[in-house]
């Protein structure tokens, strides 16, 4: 599904969203259910922000793939798979787990419409001789 479809369904079936942005790791926006773009940016590069500073108190190499960060009035949930993102917020006090779980799901809805490598030519049947063809005639009436 693409992008719009993927966060439609999500903010269907999470209550506790009340805004969501599907980004690259560049920061290009993908989906908003922001109307105006100068928020959807702004909370795109706070995303980027938060997943950046978070990677600084890691003890070891990998990247951090979800984090959120509450305040008295509310949530930011940002979730990463390989260059693609989701960035949401949240009411006060929402269900961590399940915010969590939803933006994930969103993030593959949102994948699977994604092009890949194309897929590799089918190989051609390798052409038989004659007395192969004939061999599997006379197996097949025995």
């Amino acid at each position: 599904m693409d992008a719009a479809q993927a966060l439609a369904d999500l903010t269907e079936i999470s209550s506790q969203i009340e805004a969501a942005v599907l980004f690259r790791g560049d920061g290009a926006v993908q989906g908003s259910t922001l109307a105006r773009e100068e928020a959807t940016a702004a909370l795109v590069r706070g995303a980027l922000e938060l997943l950046e500073g978070a990677s600084r108190f890691r003890s070891e190499d990998g990247a951090v793939v979800q984090i959120e960060a509450s305040t008295p009035e509310g949530s930011v949930f940002v979730v990463r798979d390989g260059d693609r993102g989701i960035v949401a917020t949240t009411a006060p006090q929402p269900t961590v787990g399940l915010v969590f779980y939803d933006l994930k799901s969103c993030l593959r809805g949102a994948a699977a419409e994604e092009p890949s490598e194309p897929a590799p030519e089918p190989k051609k049947p390798k052409r038989r001789g004659a007395s192969a063809a004939a061999q599997e005639e006379g197996d097949a009436e025995a």
